[in-house]
């Protein structure tokens, strides 16, 4: 049973950085939040995450521990960590306790909800649900995303994932009319004020609701503040039925906080220096997106991929979850192939015949076969020239070469910075499109008229 808020828990017996070790009469449960208050009435919450012995615990502070000492009272939180939730966190930004990083004041809660819930009972919950297109020409022909499912987008540093992710977070609030929710993981406050103010002047931020644990917060904020926002997902799921998009970014962020805090509780390390919880803690966050009778949660994740490993431990543990999986390529956005995804590389559950239709399964086949082919000649190409190929092998490497250039696209998050209007491609048209080039209608045409461009309308004019 929760103690009440306020009631005497101990008091404290070390402190080291973030580390709390709390001397206690009675012991609370794992991961109950406590506070305590400094001289001048600022609060500082922790949260308990192992019993060192029958009398003291050791927890993790969520907020700075400068000011604590030895002695100080400890009291309960009411349970464990918990945040205001109502229809007036739409519009927000707010930090993993639920309050106001806008400057707006607080919300008027409808109630407080546990960051640390169970997910949806088995008996409610729902499948995936068909295509969610995009409008994005190379994730809607060759990585379809999955309605009410999972998508991670995998790249090292510097390759698009935060550029790729907040337009999609802009075309699903403008093709689709649901809400969505950003959750910030160890985020540079530079790109969330960018962020904010994108959505801002799209006018789509009355629907969206951004969640943010800064890097130079605590690791124990770092690692709660995804579960924060999908708290808050789950809310405008069941109690306002909404379709939810879930953003995250960046996934590896939350797993590089659980190691830290791993490390801070005296843990033995496991594989490549990971936490050996690794996996669990992994599964106990990807295991709420779920999508229910009422509502749908759909999640698209950024990755970080370490030195460009997809075999890295972290990075299989979260492709374990997912239903598409889109690979970004350092290789590609050297080419200047914007969005750098590799065709070859990325996947989606709903590659098959029976739910993409004969058409979109014909021709996706075909172009990743042409993309393929393309990538085995290029050696071949570098060393005796394009010359040295047969008519055969020629004519699919130029219409791979076009069709490459046609899958990139100019984005509406970043159309300040290229001076090229953002466009938007319905899945018939690309499908009309890449079945033109496949046919050679467009083999005449100058592969540079092909780049950064939306449909190919007008292109033969």
């Amino acid at each position: 049973m929760d103690r009440p808020i306020g009631s005497p828990v101990g008091v404290i017996d070390r402190v080291d950085g973030p580390v709390v070790d709390v001397a206690c009469a009675t012991m609370p449960p794992l991961h109950d939040a406590l506070y305590a208050l400094g001289d001048g009435g600022e609060r500082y919450l922790f949260e308990v995450f192992r019993d060192l012995d029958e009398n003291h615990l050791r927890a993790i502070a969520l907020h700075r521990t400068a000011g604590l000492r030895r002695g100080q009272p400890v009291y309960a939180n009411g349970g464990t960590l918990r945040v205001p939730v109502g229809p007036g966190c739409l519009g927000r930004v707010l930090d993993a306790f639920g309050a106001p990083l806008d400057g707006e004041g607080a919300f008027a809660a409808e109630r407080w909800a546990p960051v640390l819930a169970p997910p949806a009972p088995l008996a409610d919950s729902a499948g995936t649900d068909g295509l969610l297109l995009t409008g994005i020409k190379v994730i809607d022909l060759l990585c379809p995303f999955v309605r009410g499912g999972k998508t991670g987008l995998f790249g090292g540093a510097g390759v698009g994932k935060t550029v790729l992710l907040t337009e999609f977070m802009n075309a699903i609030v403008r093709l689709h009319s649901g809400v969505s929710v950003f959750a910030g993981i160890g985020e540079r406050i530079r790109e969330g004020h960018e962020l904010w103010h994108e959505l801002r002047k799209a006018g789509v931020l009355p629907k969206s609701l951004m969640v943010f644990g800064q890097m130079d917060e605590s690791p124990g904020v770092r690692f709660r503040v995804g579960l924060t926002a999908l708290t808050y997902a789950e809310y405008l799921r069941d109690a306002l039925g909404k379709e939810v998009l879930l953003l995250i970014d960046n996934v590896f962020r939350f797993v590089q906080a659980g190691s830290e805090i791993s490390g801070l509780l005296g843990r033995m390390p496991a594989t490549v220096g990971y936490q050996p919880t690794l996996a669990s803690e992994v599964a106990e966050l990807q295991e709420r997106i779920a999508s229910t009778t009422s509502g749908s949660i759909t999640s698209v994740q950024a990755v970080y991929v370490p030195a460009d490993d997809m075999t890295d431990p972290a990075v299989t543990a979260i492709f374990a979850h997912l239903d598409t999986v889109v690979v970004l390529s350092r290789e590609q956005a050297a080419k200047g192939i914007y969005p750098a995804v590799d065709p070859l590389r990325s996947t989606s559950k709903l590659m098959d015949r029976n739910q993409l239709g004969d058409r979109h399964f014909a021709i996706a086949g075909a172009v990743r076969e042409h993309l393929a082919r393309h990538h085995e000649l290029e050696d071949i190409i570098a060393m005796l020239g394009i010359e040295a190929l047969s008519a055969a092998d020629r004519r699919i490497v130029q219409r791979a070469r076009r069709l490459q250039r046609y899958l990139t696209q100019p984005f509406h998050v970043v159309a300040a910075q290229t001076g090229l209007a953002g466009a938007s491609v319905p899945l018939q048209q690309t499908l009309d499109d890449c079945e033109a080039f496949l046919r050679g209608a467009y083999d005449d045409l100058p592969e540079e008229r092909c780049y950064l461009r939306g449909s190919m309308t007008g292109a033969l004019a």
